[in-house]
This record gives structure tokens, sequence and C-alpha cells, in this order.
């Protein structure tokens, strides 16, 4: 497997991973039904993106993303901070959306950064920003 090849999985892998820790942090502040259904919905979804990456890295037997405390400890606070004193359902739709549009830009940087990586980990890394794409438009209405 090409460097590029590592280097775009482990973008989806630690992109996938954000959404997750993001959707877990906030999901005990939601009170809409059908937004925690959605972003239920998203959460199997980034945990399937994030598996066949994985997957795919174990097989290469290349080295899976570690992502670190700090970035974890920066993301669930600022999602805290942000929802500590409005926990609208608008209000979530909007920390989400955000998070997706920055998840979308990360993946448009690495599949430009990584040009040479073959089709099956491009394949995965646009249809993690189809997936992103999809939620934006979704999480739109809640606002």
């Amino acid at each position: 497997m090409k460097s590029q090849e590592v280097s775009l999985y482990q973008e989806i892998q630690r992109n996938t991973e954000m959404a997750m820790k993001a959707i877990d942090t906030i999901s005990d502040k939601i009170y809409d039904d059908a937004l925690a259904m959605q972003m239920s919905r998203q959460s199997i979804r980034y945990s399937e993106l994030h598996n066949e990456a994985s997957r795919q890295l174990v097989e290469a037997k290349a080295q899976n993303y570690q992502g670190s405390a700090l970035a974890d400890v920066v993301l669930k606070t600022g999602l805290r901070y942000n929802t500590m004193l409005n926990t609208s359902t608008g209000r979530i739709a909007e920390l989400m959306i955000k998070n997706s549009t920055n998840g979308i830009l990360e993946m448009e940087k690495a599949l430009k950064h990584n040009e040479g990586a073959g089709e099956r980990p491009v394949a995965l890394a646009k249809q993690l920003i189809e997936l992103e794409e999809k939620n934006v438009a979704r999480l739109k209405s809640y606002l």
C-alpha cells in the first residue's frame, strides 16, 4: 500500500472518530427525538466508514490513526461550552453542521494532498464527503 493511501485511510479514521465523539458528547443534550434518531444513524454510518478504513490498513499491515488525548479534550470541551447555556435543537444542529462542514474541508484537503492514492481510498473518502454533505442538508431542517 502506498503512503498516500495510508495517509488517506488514516484521515478517514481521524475524521470519523471526531464525528462519532462529537455525537457521543452531545447526545445527552438532544431532546428532539427526530434529531436524536438522525444523530444515531450518522454515528452508525461513520462507524462503518471508520471500520472499512481500519480494515484496509490492517490488511496492508499499516499503522492505524492514533488520536491524541488533547484533540479529544478540545473537541469535547468546545461542544460542552457551546451547549452550556443553549441546548436547543437549533443550536445542536448548528454545531453539528459546523463539525460536518469542517469534516468536508479536511477530507477535501486530504484528497488534494494525496492525489496519488488508489481508487479504493479515494472512493471511501468521497463516500465520507457525501455522507457529510447529506448530514448538513438534513440538519438544516432543525435550525
